[in-house]
């Protein structure tokens, strides 16, 4: 398996976490999930994989993802993927596949537990 990072090119720490996995020596898969969105099934394997929760891989910088509430405490998990879905910038950047795992990368340093 090689790398995959889900990528925003408008982010300074995705940018670095790009570079990082170059300069390792590693050519990753590029997927700019701003164009290509996102399935639920794709979200829910993802955040399994990290061992996380919907919630915990939520952006809420930049976005509405306060305004609808999901930011709250209780928030519902499939109200928070349904708006990751519908609005791909919600989902916090960069998520990194390896074969030593999928780690959200922020900060950039996450990255070395998977090079």
């Amino acid at each position: 398996m090689q790398f995959v990072i889900h990528h925003n090119p408008k982010c300074g720490t995705s940018r670095k976490v790009l570079q990082a996995i170059r300069d390792a020596g590693h050519e990753p898969v590029v997927v700019e999930y701003l164009k290509t969105g996102w399935t639920r099934p794709q979200l829910q394997l993802l955040f399994a994989v990290a061992g996380m929760s919907p919630a915990e891989a939520l952006r809420a910088k930049g976005t509405a993802a306060a305004e609808l509430g999901l930011t709250a405490p209780d928030a519902d998990p499939d109200a928070i993927l349904d708006a990751m879905v519908a609005d791909p910038v919600m989902v916090e950047r960069p998520f990194v596949a390896s074969p030593k795992g999928v780690r959200l990368c922020r900060p950039a340093e996450r990255l070395e537990e998977l090079l």
